[in-house]
Formats: C-alpha cells, structure tokens, sequence
C-alpha cells in the first residue's frame, strides 16, 4: 500500500513539473518570443538540467501544443456538453458563460497566440481552436433564425474574443471587464433568441 501512495506522490509530483514547465515556457515566449526562446532557457529558469526537461518535453512545439490541449479541454467539454443540451435560450447563456470562463482561464495563451501569429499558423493551433469556435458557433446559430439574429450569435463569440486581446487595453479591474463583456455577449444571445 506504501508503494501505490508514493506512486501518486511521484505522480502528482511530475504533473506539477509538467505545469511549471509550461507556465515557464509560456512567461519566455511572451518576453522573448517563441523562436527566441531555446529548451536551454527554459531549464535554466526553472533551475532544473535539461535531462529533466527532456522527460517531459522533447521540443518547444511539444510544450506548446500540449499548453493548448490542457488550457482549451474546457472548451472541448463544453462543445460536447452543449450537443446534448436542449437548444434553449437557457442553454445558449450558460453556454456563452461557461466559454467566457474557459476564455479567462486561457488569457496568457491567447495573448500569446496574438503576438505570434507566424508560429501559430505553422503549428496549427489556431486551426484546431478555429474548429472549436465553428463547432460553438453551431450549437449557437440557429440555421431557421434570420440572418440579423444568426449574426448576432457570431457577434457573442467574438464579443469573447474581443475581450480577450483587444479590450484588456481599456482602463478598468479585469474583472469588472470581463463581467461587461459577458453581458453584452449574453445580451446578443437573448435578442437573437427572441428574434427567433
């Protein structure tokens, strides 16, 4: 029984390094940029040799792709939750509420992916997040709505979107931001859905 409660231990232990190795490697990117930043670098401010960065992490694109995988699952879930869901209004909101959650907790790698297009276009991750925006988009828009309403729903998402890079320039607490954006977001929703 020792063994399988060192086993997690050890376990839990080697994902908090998998964690700190990303926040590491995002904080570089952001300072430095991505083809700036070398596997050496990372390790060196994480204190760690390179040997131990390798258990993890062959390549940078590895790091990144995998910061993406873990900090857009939200979305993932989401996508799957809102296919089974009655296409209510209700569903909409939480649905535009759950995605504004999951887009506060993915701040640092959108700010990322907006100040290295180049790099993320050779990854394809904004292609993967695309498709996931598509896949929201759909649940959202109702094909029978009018075309006024239909763009409203687009409206909402990228209402999100804006928040995320655009509007973290305006004065103000974050917090307070991202609740205005969410209620304009909600507020593009409930009308295309009353159009409807």
């Amino acid at each position: 029984m020792g063994d399988t409660m060192d086993g997690t231990k050890q376990h839990r232990r080697r994902g908090d390094t998998r964690q700190r190795i990303q926040d590491v490697a995002l904080e570089l990117f952001a300072e430095q940029g991505y083809e700036k930043t070398s596997l050496r670098e990372i390790a060196e401010r994480l204190e760690v040799t390179k040997a131990a960065l390798y258990y993890h992490f062959k390549t940078k694109e590895e790091i990144l792709v995998s910061l993406f995988e873990d900090l857009t699952q939200p979305m993932e879930e989401l996508i799957e939750w809102g296919l089974e869901q009655p296409r209510s209004l209700e569903t909409k909101q939480e649905i535009v509420r759950r995605y504004s959650a999951a887009l506060s907790g993915a701040a640092p790698l959108f700010r990322f992916m907006q100040e290295n297009q180049a790099t993320v276009r050779e990854l394809r991750i904004g292609e993967m997040l695309k498709n996931r925006t598509l896949s929201l988009k759909d649940i959202l828009v109702d094909p029978e709505a009018e075309m006024t309403d239909q763009v409203r729903c687009v409206s909402a998402l990228f209402t999100l979107h804006a928040g995320m890079i655009v509007l973290q320039d305006l004065e103000g607490d974050p917090e307070t931001k991202r609740k205005a954006i969410l209620e304009v977001a909600i507020d593009l929703i409930t009308q295309a859905h009353q159009g409807g």
